[in-house]
């Protein structure tokens, strides 16, 4: 296991809480390598510019370097986040980047090693949009054959993160 982590942060999406099926089986994954969990509440703030300063907030407090992982507008969040946290890494799932209208609050200021896992049929967040973003970024990307809350995928999501991190 990589010693660059001590703790994982992860910020869910706008429609879900912190402790959903997805970010409960990835907490599980992450702390069978050791590692410590947090994640931040955004429940009833739908401002993403509200939720990276949660996020800056909580992430301060926490013994790093951290690692966060994101999920859509969480993927934006973190993201937005990392470079003002000093994180040593970005995990992310469907991330909320170039949407219309939004296309200019795309985080750009992204220097850090980084994965994406999208799915194919994603019917909010176009996966050309997280092709986009890996390629602008040069981070990994694994196109799913799922959709955008990727539910069906859980067990292949906890093995690309656990293989992430200990790769770090």
């Amino acid at each position: 296991m990589s010693q660059t982590i001590n703790t994982v942060v992860f910020s869910h999406g706008k429609e879900s809480g912190p402790w959903g099926a997805k970010i409960t089986a990835m907490a599980a994954a992450v702390r069978d390598l050791g590692l410590g969990v947090e994640s931040v509440d955004y429940r009833g703030m739908d401002d993403p510019a509200q939720r990276v300063e949660k996020l800056l907030t909580a992430g301060r407090e926490l013994p790093g370097p951290i690692a966060l992982v994101g999920s859509s507008m969480g993927g934006h969040v973190a993201a937005a986040a990392a470079s003002r946290l000093d994180a040593a890494a970005l995990f992310l799932l469907a991330p909320a980047f170039y949407m219309p209208g939004f296309e200019k609050y795309t985080p750009q200021d992204v220097a850090l090693p980084t994965a994406i896992v999208h799915g194919w049929h994603d019917a909010v967040v176009p996966v050309d949009n997280s092709i986009r973003w890996a390629r602008e970024h040069r981070a990994a990307l694994h196109i799913l054959d799922s959709d955008h809350r990727l539910e069906d995928q859980i067990g292949v999501i906890c093995i690309l993160l656990r293989s992430f991190l200990t790769a770090l």
